[in-house]
């Protein structure tokens, strides 16, 4: 990690830093390569092996949906049953902690109330001469989520994706989760049954969206995909949107935080490190007008880093990833962390709430020493399901709303259509539309 001073580096070289591409091709590993080369006859980049994958589960459903996790996930599950049993969720009863468990149902008590408030209603108005316009909310039929299964479990994004849903009434929530040596961690089981997630299928990966995406024998179609996942889940997402919709494109986790001189240089660096350890590519950026809190955080992460059980990984984040940067005033500060629109604004100053104003673009923003980035990924009850790589200046957090949506209601009286026919005729045949005046005339509107 290093630290910047913008009036040494220019505004224009700290924008730069800032502002990150969304989507780079990664290099697959040789294990994938070799199996391009074996299966599909194919050396493929990222892209054209999604590609390839969402196309193929398109095409042949289950039997290209198990033969791609037999080539990637070395597991044959033809002929086997992907569907999680009562059996597995006993057993993860009987294995789990119940303390964990007590702390599960409690964020999702906690996520349930958060987003039983953002809950809208229909509504119809009445307008002249009897005419009702008006909007009615549906809840998407069936939903698929995402769930990762690699290198760590996340009971949590099962809460804050299913927790929403459940809530916005959703009839069918469906789950992909790829075991690990076979198994679902149970406590992410076990959230599942907590949110009211449907079904749960042991699969993941690209093909795994593609499935919920077209459906398949085993797997039925999703109106809508939420969820985290890797580059080839993220890319798979972006290859089926408009088959279905899907809730956004997820990067890699990132965290900003604002801090003035007030701040505790432990705080911010222990919260850097809480999003470092996700993954390599995770960012941490700290934005202060303070010099020698900038340094005291410096020599502080190199501290807390010793130690921690992924170490390596949160390492390798700060290393490649990680900055600070030392602007002139707090003002300034602001400005960059909006550039910026971060996944996780942390506002680490004496008074947040004065600040919270000029916040234009972020993902959440955390308010003060007492509510760390971790408070919202695990419990407070807003969702941490949240836009990456700068995409917070279009992109909302996962909420109610997602798995909703919108139509329309008109209902006019003769007397009402008859007041509005001239408009529309007017406007029908300036756009070459003869049919659609015609059809205003029909019911006797004015031809004038």
């Amino acid at each position: 990690m290093k630290i910047v001073k913008s009036s040494e580096a220019g505004q224009d070289a700290v924008r730069k830093l800032l502002k990150k591409p969304f989507f780079d091709e990664v290099e697959l590993s040789p294990k994938i390569r070799a199996a391009n080369r074996e299966l599909l006859g194919e050396d493929l980049n990222a892209s054209q092996l999604v590609e390839r994958i969402v196309q193929d589960v398109r095409r042949e459903g289950d039997a290209a949906l198990f033969r791609y996790t037999k080539m990637f996930d070395g597991v044959d599950i033809n002929g086997q049953n992907i569907l999680v049993t009562e059996e597995e969720y006993a057993a993860a009863e009987a294995a789990a902690d119940p303390k964990i468990v007590a702390s599960l149902q409690r964020a999702a008590d906690n996520i349930r109330s958060y987003h039983e408030e953002q809950k809208e209603t229909s509504w119809m108005t009445y307008r002249a001469h009897g005419s009702i316009l008006g909007q009615v909310l549906v809840p998407l039929d069936r939903v698929g989520i995402y769930v990762p299964g690699g290198t760590a479990a996340y009971p949590s994004s099962v809460l804050m994706n299913a927790v929403p849903a459940s809530v916005a009434g959703v009839r069918e929530i469906i789950m992909m989760v790829p075991p690990k040596n076979g198994e679902i961690n149970p406590y992410v089981l076990l959230a599942a049954k907590i949110a009211g997630v449907s079904k749960i299928y042991k699969i993941g990966g690209a093909q795994a969206i593609a499935a919920m995406a077209f459906g398949t024998d085993s797997i039925p179609q999703a109106n809508k995909i939420t969820g985290p996942g890797n580059i080839f889940v993220t890319l798979a997402k972006k290859a089926v949107y408009g088959y279905c919709d899907i809730d956004m494109l997820a990067g890699p986790s990132e965290i900003l935080i604002v801090a003035d001189e007030s701040a505790d240089p432990a705080y911010a660096a222990a919260d850097m490190l809480s999003q470092a350890e996700h993954d390599v590519l995770a960012s941490s950026i700290m934005i202060t007008p303070s010099e020698a809190l900038a340094e005291k955080t410096l020599a502080m992460l190199e501290e807390r880093l010793k130690g921690l059980p992924r170490e390596t990984i949160a390492r390798a984040s700060i290393d490649n990833n990680g900055l600070i940067i030392v602007t002139d005033t707090m003002e300034e500060a602001i400005e960059y962390a909006n550039i910026s629109a971060p996944e996780h604004m942390e506002l680490l100053v004496k008074e947040p709430f004065t600040l919270l104003p000029q916040v234009r673009h972020a993902g959440a923003v955390f308010l003060g020493a007492y509510s760390p980035e971790p408070l919202g990924d695990y419990f407070a009850g807003p969702n941490h399901v949240l836009p990456t790589g700068g995409t917070a200046r279009f992109y909302s957090v996962l909420n109610v709303e997602t798995f909703m949506k919108r139509m329309s209601v008109i209902s006019y009286t003769e007397a009402a259509l008859r007041e509005a026919a001239p408009d529309i005729i007017r406007l029908a045949e300036a756009e070459g539309l003869q049919a659609h005046a015609n059809a205003i005339r029909e019911r006797g509107g004015n031809p004038c």
